[in-house]
């Protein structure tokens, strides 16, 4: 085989599927691992008879390639990316590319993008979502970097990525880290999206006893509808539906209820933090991982405390698709969707991203684990207002919040006093209802600040900054 169009670094699963997703759309490969032994294997198992050849080192795996080279980096995050452009930087050329496709941290990815850059090398940090299945069948794709980079790997992307009705599921983000940000963001709302969908089964479960089989009917009638038609949705119906092969029972009783995590959520949310954007129902959702991890403080808390006595409440019942819950649901996936796009619209303006949030919306209907029916919606909202600044005030999802607030509110209070706890459905309560109060406490937190801090406030029938000896 003659010079190889396209590169790997990192036979992992994902790195797997992706060269494996680039040969079947016509990009001949070189790939190298860290161990040869494992790109023997690949090329003796899923790789044989392929146009992919092995490379047994990085100046092997450069020489290979045609200029200018395009190289895809699919490694542990952090340090490994630093090391390994450390060294393939000593073989690369002027217009050389390469592309990290981990979960990188955004701020890491700017800073390599201003490295690579001054030294004539191309550098794009792209997410890429839709799992290990995604990768071989068509991702969705997150890429940042200097629009040249983009360019120069674009014909490659469109053809690898997912296809929806509207196009190919990647698109040019924007300068610098605004790839990998976007995809971090992506894995907040997941995390929302996750929990929300565990309170729903614990509800369910708890309150109305139901079985896998009876909430995965639940979970599949609600994936015919508009709002809540979705990947997550249907791959949490085949969870319940599967049974354990021993007894037979439900698979997913078996499990530990601990929840792991990979930092994204949580960069997430410090960004979040930093950017004074309020994302609560994201939040919820990674610290009820948090809080799963604790699992002998917990059955500790129950033997002291007692557990919660279940007092039976309205969450609805299988021939209205358990309306009440279904209300919780769709609003606080809504929300989770909101507070992640509205981190996207704030990072967009502080970091100058430009972001097009109705092109983000549509790379995410196709590929991704957070694909679904409702960023069609999304796409339209952010097309007719691209200066809408949270989706609570597109009329359609204001009319959703109106219709379906008050089966939210009637399931958070029920579970409250039944002892249940549901993070993500109470902070998108209190979400909700901070929005519509045009008059919030923290006058009073200001007054507070003054008294022990004198950091002055301001009143509403005067201008300018205040102070006041409250104690005399």
């Amino acid at each position: 085989m003659s010079k190889a169009h396209f590169g790997l670094i990192g036979l992992g699963v994902m790195g797997e599927n992706l060269i494996l997703n680039a040969e079947r759309n016509g990009f001949s490969s070189v790939v190298y691992n860290r161990t040869y032994a494992k790109t023997e294997a690949f090329l003796a198992g899923r790789g044989s008879g392929k146009q992919i050849i092995g490379a047994t080192s990085l100046q092997d795996f450069v020489n290979k390639l045609e200029r200018p080279r395009r190289i895809l980096m699919m490694i542990k995050a952090g340090q490994p990316i630093d090391d390994t452009i450390n060294a393939i930087s000593l073989y690369l050329e002027e217009g050389d590319l390469l592309i990290d496709g981990g979960n990188s941290l955004y701020t890491d990815t700017e800073r390599r993008v201003i490295e690579l850059e001054q030294k004539r090398f191309g550098y794009i940090g792209m997410g890429i979502s839709g799992g290990a299945k995604g990768a071989l069948e068509g991702p969705s794709m997150m890429p940042g970097g200097t629009r040249q980079a983009y360019e120069d790997v674009k014909d490659l992307l469109y053809k690898m990525a997912a296809q929806v009705e509207d196009g190919p599921c990647v698109a040019y983000i924007g300068p610098r880290g605004a790839g990998h940000f976007v995809k971090t963001v992506h894995n907040g709302i997941e995390y929302g999206i996750e929990q929300i969908l565990a309170e729903a089964y614990d509800l369910m479960k708890r309150v109305d006893g139901m079985n896998g089989e009876q909430m995965a009917k639940i979970l599949d009638a609600w994936n015919e509808t508009e709002e809540l038609s979705s990947y997550l949705v249907e791959i949490t119906s085949a969870c319940l539906k599967t049974k354990d092969p021993g007894d037979g029972s439900d698979l997913v009783e078996k499990i530990v209820d601990k929840a792991g995590q990979k930092g994204t959520g949580l960069w997430t949310v410090i960004s979040a933090l930093e950017m004074g954007v309020p994302v609560p129902t994201i939040y919820a959702s990674l610290n009820g991982r948090v809080m799963s991890s604790m699992k002998d403080e917990r059955t500790l808390g129950e033997s002291i405390f007692g557990g919660p006595i279940v007092l039976p409440f309205d969450i609805g019942n299988p021939s209205n698709n358990m309306q009440p819950l279904e209300d919780a649901c769709v609003l606080a996936c809504m929300a989770s969707y909101a507070q992640g796009l509205a981190l996207l619209v704030e990072a967009s303006r502080l970091h100058e991203y430009n972001l097009n949030m109705s092109s983000i919306a549509q790379i995410w209907k196709g590929g991704c684990i957070i694909r679904s029916r409702l960023l069609k919606r999304i796409q339209d909202a952010y097309t007719s207002n691209p200066s809408l600044t949270n989706l609570v005030f597109d009329p359609w999802f204001t009319k959703q919040i109106n219709k379906r607030l008050p089966g939210l509110a009637s399931v958070v209070a029920g579970a409250s006093k039944a002892g249940i706890p549901t993070p993500c459905f109470s902070a998108t309560l209190d979400y909700i209802n901070s929005y519509r109060t045009s008059r919030l406490p923290q006058n009073l937190v200001q007054a507070m600040r003054d008294c022990f801090g004198a950091h002055t406030y301001e009143r509403i029938d005067q201008k300018g900054n205040f102070h006041t000896e409250w104690i005399q």
